[in-house]
């Protein structure tokens, strides 16, 4: 979305140099491959980049306009705006943009499911609004990849936005919010994620909560303890959502949307019920918890129920999560491993429990950023893959002993845990031992890689 000069100028504060230069309307670019001519060129500072340094040939790309924060770096044919902080400038850039979007905003946080919810919600509100959604891509769930999001919204384009918001520090969320500005919020679950740098458990539930302080209506999970602690706080009733397997009853909420089994939807608002026959098809009792949390997003932007049940059984999950992948001699892979926290790691466990197959093998890596909890929560997830029956236990990361050692109080022999240090080492020793009608699942940490070990195995 392109915004008037003169509201970037008012909304970073910055300072203007050759201003009778300066184009009338901005579209903003970080991304100097990504330059036509006529656009402004936002110079981004991460740990391995600076922008700075490519100011130069956003100008040969055409480039009419930069904004920068370094005095130096201004270019003396072009409009400049020096701002104090390039980050924040960008951010308050998207809430101008925001500003001017007339449609509605969804935004979806959780220590668990936020990028499965996000892609289900998406899938759900095509079926009102078509192509008329736009979805933050991947996990680009940060200050950069959410400012950038909005900064792309074009009122005659697009009716409906959903943004996946991440937090790695306290606070990071409603530092979000002040600038998607979400009429819905749904929060998936708050775990034990980032427990190292939020600090506590508190201040990472506060952090979370940090999604409904612009008023945004609430979409919550029914078995999630900290929602339910929390939500007599908020000013509007909360939409519930609930997912249990055939014969358990969903917790009595005034508006509730429960996923029973994997063949009945239920809906109820006060005093009134109404039940679908559904055919939900994605795997697991936490995805269908994925699933109901869209469901229910979805009604409060008026897509109905109907054309939801239909559409149901075509959902996608993204890419990376409880993907099944055909390996060599017969081996198949679940590869689950695009991140884990301790919650993660339990619910795809519960799942590959029920997978039909000659073997169930786990590999494991290990969590990230868990803090003084990270023993305990390792054990948790080492003992829950004893508890899941699982053949055989292979474990690797930082705290592979820890899992092993949880597995092995939970029951699990010394000689069905198999520890490895690196991926090759893993993926080698289920070359040697891995037969026709085996299933792996691959489950940890993104920075332990184990899609490496997919790779070998590929036929």
């Amino acid at each position: 979305m392109k915004i008037p000069f003169d509201a970037a100028a008012a909304a970073t504060g910055g300072a203007v140099f050759g201003f009778d230069r300066a184009p009338s309307m901005l579209r903003i670019v970080t991304d100097t491959r990504a330059i036509v001519p006529g656009d402004t060129f936002l110079a981004l500072r991460g740990e391995r980049f600076d922008g700075h340094r490519f100011v130069d040939e956003a100008v040969v790309k055409g480039a009419v306009a930069v904004i920068i924060d370094d005095p130096d770096a201004r270019p003396a044919s072009r409009t400049a705006l020096v701002v104090e902080d390039t980050l924040r400038a960008y951010m308050r850039l998207a809430g101008v943009a925001r500003d001017r979007f007339r449609g509605r905003v969804l935004g979806i946080t959780g220590s668990a499911g936020k990028t499965t919810t996000k892609a289900f919600a998406a899938q759900l509100l095509a079926c009102r609004y078509g192509d008329r959604v736009l979805v933050s891509p991947a996990n680009e769930n940060n200050e950069i990849g959410v400012s950038k999001l909005l900064l792309n919204l074009e009122n005659d384009e697009h009716d409906v936005v959903v943004v996946e918001m991440g937090a790695r520090h306290y606070g990071d969320i409603a530092e979000l919010v002040e600038i998607a500005k979400p009429h819905v919020g749904i929060l998936t679950n708050v775990g034990d994620a980032h427990l190292e740098i939020m600090g506590s458990r508190e201040r990472l539930e506060e952090t979370k909560w940090g999604l409904f302080g612009g008023g945004a209506r609430a979409v919550l999970n029914a078995g999630d303890a900290a929602s339910i602690m929390r939500a007599p706080s908020l000013v509007a009733p909360s939409h519930w959502f609930f997912a249990c397997d055939e014969g358990a009853n969903a917790p009595v909420h005034h508006r509730i949307t429960a996923l029973v089994g994997t063949h009945r939807l239920v809906e109820l608002d006060g005093a009134h019920e109404r039940a679908w026959p559904v055919e939900v098809r994605v795997p697991g009792l936490h995805n269908r918890a994925n699933l109901a949390a869209a469901i229910a997003a979805a009604t409060e932007f008026d897509v109905g129920i109907d054309a939801m049940v239909a559409a149901i059984p075509e959902l996608a999950l993204p890419s990376g999560r409880y993907q099944r992948i055909p390996l060599r001699d017969g081996v198949i892979a679940i590869y689950d491993a695009y991140n884990a926290n301790a919650a993660g790691m339990i619910a795809a466990l519960d799942t590959f429990a029920h997978e039909p197959a000659q073997r169930r093998i786990a590999v494991l890596g290990s969590m990230a950023e868990l803090g003084e909890q990270a023993t305990a929560l390792h054990e948790r997830v080492g003992a829950r893959a004893a508890a899941t029956n699982v053949d055989l236990l292979l474990v690797g990361g930082e705290f592979a002993a820890e899992l092993a050692s949880g597995a092995a109080r939970a029951g699990l022999s010394s000689e069905r845990i198999v520890p490895f240090v690196t991926n090759a080492q893993a993926a080698q020793w289920i070359r040697e031992h891995a037969r026709a009608g085996d299933v792996l699942l691959l489950k940890g940490s993104r920075r332990y890689r184990l899609e490496e070990i997919v790779q070998e195995l590929m036929p």
